[in-house]
């Protein structure tokens, strides 16, 4: 596709690439290259109408909230709130060690030394279990 606009973009390699065409064949593709461009005119021309008749809708809308005493900006304020952080997570295992200290662990993230010691002795996951 680069190849034919760099062609068709430029007058001497247009009239080289088409030397060898009839004028009849010229006059065809004219036509058909017409039929496109008339086309792409009303696609454009629908398209510019239906935004035209959206922003008169968005205009429309904007009036009658201003007419409530509603503010736009009022509609997507609760969507657009951020809620904060999550709420931590309640731990699932707990163990003691040595030294007399509770040590928790939520079962995500990396398992603390202290976990891994005790699983590394023979011990099972299930014996930490917060009931």
């Amino acid at each position: 596709m680069s190849e034919l606009l760099r062609i068709m973009s430029h007058s001497r390699r247009l009239k080289s690439a088409v030397k060898e065409l009839s004028t009849e064949q010229l006059e065809d593709i004219k036509e058909k290259l017409q039929a496109i461009i008339e086309e792409r005119i009303s696609e454009e021309a629908l398209e510019k109408q239906e935004n035209q008749e959206r922003l008169e809708k968005i205009k429309k809308y904007r009036e009658l909230l201003a007419a409530d005493g509603i503010n736009p900006d009022e509609l997507t304020e609760h969507s657009l709130e951020k809620t904060g952080k999550r709420r931590p997570r309640q731990p699932k295992y707990e163990v003691w060690n040595e030294v007399g200290e509770r040590i928790t662990w939520t079962g995500q993230g990396r398992m603390p030394n202290v976990f891994k010691a005790r699983i590394d002795s023979g011990e099972q996951l299930d014996t930490f279990l917060i009931e």
